[in-house]
């Protein structure tokens, strides 16, 4: 039996550091070796640490685990799976790559910058050639790479069966979960009997993001892909899963039933990968559906719904916003880069 891979989780005791706990315990490629976060939870065990949310019990592999400061000197792990802040995480994730570390992250510093990979497996694969530039240009032993925001991975899994119809420009109205926020993000006088119109930074990150994951990577550069989006985000009262009302206008002037098909046909195989789903693209033929409550844990909550194809073409998309979104995508960029022989 092959070595685990030592894994380090930054921000472990938030809520996207929890479902980190979640997709690695127990994982057959990776062993939690480290818990970093603040100076408020260092040196405590986990489970007096973090305040454990999930409706599953808390491991038992890391309840009695001492949190470390998040500092490369302290943390004992060859990956390091980033839940932090992304005021944090600028400064942070940098300070590990240049460590030796190989960082996937979930936060949105460094999704953008011109040498780091902002990567869905399904969709992008090939952008982790990158990593070497990117080591090249800053000196490092390690590396950084990214998943995107979880709003923008619903959409983008949906639009990239799209592109082979000439895809011009995507509209998406959102209706984004409260987990999105964090456990403290809204408050329940906030949300309860309401619907809030606005989400800081949200429709920004869902306009940019697409034409880079959907771009090509000529082996020195990402190249955006030539496409417009505009984006309106809301939260709403439900609990976790992100829903998304998209229209896509796409030269071909394909059929709803081609969308379907497209729909339908794409699965790509990533090599049986652990956390990878059995379908990609879960196509839902109930005028009703995808709803979050029925369809958000579907494929272990790593495929994405979608539904209601209609004429124009337009549909609706819905996953799983803290895993698909979160920390399931970084776990599956991770096994991806292992099985690339870069971990």
């Amino acid at each position: 039996m092959a070595k685990p891979i030592r894994a380090g989780i930054l921000g472990a005791t938030g809520a996207v550091g929890q479902r980190f706990i979640q997709a690695l315990d127990n994982h057959p490629w990776f062993e939690i070796t480290s818990l970093a976060a603040s100076e408020r939870s260092a040196g405590k065990t986990y489970d007096n640490a973090a305040n454990w949310r999930l409706d599953i019990p808390l491991p038992q592999s890391v309840a009695e685990m001492d949190v470390v400061l998040v500092d490369p000197t302290k943390v004992d792990a060859d990956v390091v799976f980033s839940a932090l802040p992304s005021e944090n995480a600028m400064t942070v994730e940098a300070e590990f790559a240049k460590a030796g570390f190989a960082v996937a992250s979930n936060a949105a510093a460094y999704r953008m910058e011109e040498d780091v990979p902002l990567v869905i497996p399904e969709v992008n694969a090939d952008h982790l050639g990158m990593i070497e530039v990117q080591q090249d240009n800053r000196g490092w032993d390690g590396y950084i790479i990214t998943n995107p925001n979880c709003s923008t991975i619903m959409m983008v899994m949906s639009l990239k069966p799209l592109m082979q119809f000439g895809l011009d420009n995507v509209t998406v109205a959102t209706m984004q979960a409260i987990s999105g926020a964090g456990y403290d993000g809204v408050s329940s006088m906030a949300i309860l009997d309401n619907i809030v119109p606005y989400i800081g930074g949200e429709e920004e990150k869902m306009e940019i993001e697409p034409q880079k994951l959907l771009g090509e990577f000529d082996g020195a550069q990402f190249v955006d892909a030539d496409l417009t989006v505009s984006a309106s985000c809301h939260r709403v009262p439900v609990m976790d899963g992100h829903t998304e009302a998209i229209w896509a206008n796409m030269s071909d002037n394909p059929t709803p039933e081609d969308v379907r098909n497209a729909f339908l046909n794409f699965n790509p195989d990533l090599g049986d990968l652990p956390t990878e789903p059995e379908q990609a693209l879960i196509v839902h033929d109930q005028p009703d559906r995808p709803q979050p409550r029925l369809d958000r844990n579907l494929g272990d909550g790593m495929s994405v719904s979608v539904g209601r194809i209609r004429e124009g073409i337009r549909y609706v998309a819905m996953g799983h916003n803290t895993v698909r979104g979160a920390a399931g995508a970084s776990v599956l960029n991770a096994e991806l880069l292992h099985k690339m022989g870069k971990l």
